[in-house]
């Protein structure tokens, strides 16, 4: 396997797992809508998922984009 389509390969499994984090949350979001634990629970939670959230996909997202940033245009330095 070459390095780009190892790259490739790469960048695929981590929006895959971007996309699975993304359903386990939103099922989370929705889970607690149904429960009746009142609103300021509610909201505590809410702000631990969005923190848990945030925690576990920005990092993903960001390594996602540095590889584009930082590789050279096709053509260049070959």
């Amino acid at each position: 396997m070459g390095r780009e389509e190892q790259r490739a390969l790469v960048r695929r499994v981590r929006e895959s797992l971007i996309e699975e984090l993304e359903t386990t949350y939103r099922r989370a979001f929705d889970a607690i809508g149904t429960e009746e634990i009142g609103e300021g629970a509610v909201a505590r939670l809410t702000q631990l998922l969005l923190r848990s959230r945030d925690g576990a996909i920005t990092p993903l997202e960001e390594e996602i984009e540095a590889a584009v940033i930082t590789r050279a245009p096709d053509g260049i330095n070959q």
